[in-house]
């Protein structure tokens, strides 16, 4: 977690010449996320005012950000989906089961992990368990038997079309305490950081 480390200069500088701005736009952010985070009260807020007391001057506004979108997510990887777990399902194995449902066709493993932003390996591994509960099947490639094309069973289908009614509502309710405005502020902000980031992560890495 960003907020957490102990690189937080290092990584806002980057980060900002990246996307564009210069050091000057970096003191702005944090000049107005300090002016926010004393009306804040959450386990990042927490975090923030103790890193400013360590270190008075460093720039920790990037750490608002970064920092409550990894805590959002691992609070809801903790609290797991009651949809899929009650249907016997991990988030990535439904992520493998919802690839080959929405894009209607077969797709190979390296094109499942492409779909799913995993690992080659962790993509084997879950379909030898989908495989192995029939909700999955592999035909072989007739000109490279190293090549598995895979697809939904009728029982795979079944049960995602059953189970994502059921998901969406439940994530329907978690998003619920913010309002719809709110919401679509948020998934309009999370796009355009999304954007930036997969379109320029090499640079950001580097």
């Amino acid at each position: 977690m960003t907020a957490t480390n102990g690189r937080p200069a290092a990584d806002s500088a980057t980060g900002r010449d990246a996307a564009g701005g210069g050091a000057g736009s970096a003191v702005g952010e944090g000049a107005r996320g300090s002016a926010g985070i004393a009306g804040r009260d959450d386990t990042v807020a927490a975090v923030v005012r103790q890193w400013r007391s360590v270190h008075p001057d460093l720039d920790t506004g990037p750490m608002e950000v970064i920092g409550r979108i990894n805590r959002c997510a691992a609070l809801l990887q903790q609290a797991e989906d009651a949809p899929l777990r009650r249907a016997g399902l991990s988030r990535p194995e439904f992520d493998l089961l919802g690839a080959l449902r929405r894009t209607g066709h077969e797709l190979t493993p390296s094109e499942l992990a492409k779909e799913t932003f995993s690992s080659g390996a962790a993509v084997t591994k879950r379909l030898k368990q989908l495989t192995e509960r029939g909700l999955v099947e592999r035909r072989g490639d007739a000109r490279d038997r190293r090549v598995a094309h895979l697809r939904l069973t009728d029982a795979g289908r079944a049960l995602v079309d059953g189970v994502l009614p059921e998901q969406l509502g439940y994530e329907t309710a978690v998003l619920s305490v913010l309002a719809p405005q709110g919401q679509g502020e948020l998934a309009g902000l999370l796009a355009e950081l999304l954007g930036r980031l997969e379109g320029r992560m090499g640079a950001l890495r580097a």
